[in-house]
């Protein structure tokens, strides 16, 4: 009787080794590749605007304050230094977007230098951020 209670208790046993090592692995796939967002490091507050278009794939941010600064990759960074700063970002996701957050009492002047510091990058796709109203 004993053995038989024996080579029941046995036969119970499941290997979870291969199902955790489905799991690991997957998980590897979903963090190599996600797509991570490059946040600007200030906050900026956007023009309002009736239509726009949701972005699904911004990559870089870049504030323009209306004290003149231009904040990338949490850093403030001169206008001068935009273009290779987005050129290095843009080269590790070639198929993301720029956003510009212009605060609404920034200079049209400036956020359009930026705008073409960032086309002379090569990005291709440019978004101006706004609030929805």
């Amino acid at each position: 009787m004993r053995d038989h209670a024996q080579k029941n208790s046995q036969e119970a046993n499941i290997d979870l080794t291969p199902m955790l090592d489905v799991v690991f692995i997957m998980l590897i796939f979903f963090i190599v590749t996600a797509v991570f967002v490059k946040e600007s490091g200030t906050d900026v507050l956007k023009p309002e605007a009736e239509m726009g278009l949701t972005q699904k794939q911004v990559s870089i941010l870049i504030a323009v304050k209306p004290n003149d600064e231009i904040w990338l990759n949490r850093q403030k960074i001169d206008i001068t230094a935009v273009r290779t700063n987005v050129e290095k970002l843009h080269a590790e996701n070639p198929k993301g977007t720029v956003a510009i957050q212009a605060d609404v009492a920034s200079k049209a002047g400036l956020v359009l230098k930026v705008y073409d510091a960032v086309r002379d990058a090569g990005v291709e796709r440019i978004a101006i951020a706004t609030e929805a109203q």
